[in-house]
């Protein structure tokens, strides 16, 4: 589709991308009212107000009630989630699990040859989050395994983790809740960090490794609501009978995986 095909608020939704962009804001920072952005780009109030419910919907923007318009977390995200995606299974879970444990080993390693010092640091941040969960929106606070990549020093390695995450997002709060040992995943986190701090490439594969492969145990052994018959085409491979109905949800929302 051309620029000359799409609608006004779409046409105006790219303007304020263009604006973010050009003006350097990140995620957190403040956008002009909708007034002075009608003004800026000569139309009426609601109809920028109906391109920032466009930007809103993929993350680009975020509404704060009586505070404003804010760059939302979006704003660099490739991929989108979908928010009417159903609801998570055992299959759809050990999906996610399964391919993190192609990516993330080796994303580890990577980390470990390269250790960006900053990124080094927000790792070593990130990884109390397990046993400490952040006080602000957890949206704020960075995901362990997010910052694991970031020390590799390659921004599309960590986008790809992040949007793994973010895409599959329903999942990973089920995995969240299924591997609730907090003071275990933050040992193994520790574990991680310092294999990453020693640039001990072999060792941060292995335990990454280890660690993913313990989510995945932990995943076939939980309950899931209403789990189909061992063997149906919804039941992921290996998976174990139904085995009741509890969600299993004893981990706060803030706990890392």
């Amino acid at each position: 589709m051309s620029r000359s095909e799409l609608s006004l608020s779409e046409r105006l939704a790219d303007n304020i991308v263009e604006i973010i962009r050009s003006e350097r804001l990140g995620h957190g920072d403040a956008l002009a009212s909708s007034r002075d952005l009608a003004r800026r780009f000569g139309v009426t109030t609601p109809t920028v107000r109906e391109a920032l419910r466009r930007l809103e919907a993929t993350g680009v923007v975020e509404f704060r009630h009586g505070s404003g318009t804010y760059v939302g977390p979006g704003i660099d995200r490739r991929l989108m989630a979908n928010p009417h995606l159903p609801r998570s299974t055992r299959a759809s879970v050990l999906e996610l699990v399964e391919a993190r444990l192609v990516l993330e080993p080796a994303v580890a390693a990577a980390a470990a040859r390269v250790r960006m010092p900053d990124a080094v640091r927000e790792l070593e941040s990130a990884a109390s989050n397990a046993l400490h969960p952040p006080e602000e929106s957890l949206r704020r606070s960075v995901h362990f395994h997010v910052a694991l990549a970031a020390v590799s020093g390659n921004t599309l390695l960590r986008e790809a983790v992040e949007a793994l995450l973010q895409v599959r997002a329903h999942d990973q709060v089920e995995i969240r809740h299924r591997y609730n040992d907090r003071a275990r995943d933050h040992a193994e986190h520790l574990e991680i960090l310092q294999a990453v701090r020693d640039g001990d490439a072999e060792t941060a594969e292995r335990l990454t490794r280890t660690h993913l492969a313990a989510i995945r145990e932990a995943v076939l052994v939980a309950d899931f609501p209403a789990d189909p018959p061992l063997g149906s085409p919804a039941d992921g491979p290996g998976a174990p009978p139904a085995q009741g109905t509890g969600t299993g949800r004893a981990a706060s929302e803030g706990a890392e995986k």
